[in-house]
């Protein structure tokens, strides 16, 4: 089945700029079966442990993160883009190409000790689940891991989420 996944997504050459080929999920999230698949996937990516919460980060993570947290039976907790939620949060600068993005969480979204699941559509270059990564590392989360549906391994950004176990449905 993530051959039929694979064959779902689509690439759009040059969005959001010129060189880019973006990896499309919307067929993914318009065929209920290969969602459904791309969720099992993913909850597979637990190992076994009993997971506590799901993180997902801004904004397509939520998708997926916060179906993985329903059919896990745990919380949900959103990491969103500079003042976006509404009560007291913790935040981190990460580099962008062209500068920087603020991420934040709220800081009573995890207890120390809670083992959590960071999920996400797609890691490029990590900047962004690194960001998150240092947020719940703050917060004393314990990771049962990070999970992608896809992973562009070509741009290396695995290599910022170390020593955490990171887990790729789809690799290109």
């Amino acid at each position: 089945m993530p051959d039929s996944l694979r064959s779902a997504i689509r690439d759009v050459v040059d969005f959001p700029k010129p060189g880019i080929v973006f990896k499309d999920i919307t067929p993914i999230l318009a065929n209920g079966p290969l969602f459904r698949r791309a969720i099992d996937l993913l909850c597979e990516t637990t190992g076994g442990r009993k997971i506590d919460k799901v993180v997902g980060i801004d904004a397509r993570g939520f998708i997926f993160a916060s179906a993985v947290a329903d059919r896990l039976g745990c919380g949900f907790v959103p990491v969103r883009k500079k003042g976006k939620l509404p009560w007291k949060t913790r935040q981190t600068a990460y580099a962008l190409e062209y500068g920087e993005a603020i991420v934040e969480l709220h800081e009573d979204a995890v207890k120390p000790g809670e083992t959590v699941l960071l999920v996400d559509d797609l890691l490029a270059t990590g900047g962004t689940a690194a960001a998150a990564v240092k947020l719940l590392d703050e917060l004393g989360a314990d990771f049962a891991g990070i999970s992608f549906l896809i992973e562009l391994s070509f741009l290396a950004g695995r290599s910022k989420l170390a020593p955490h176990t990171v887990n790729s449905i789809l690799t290109y």
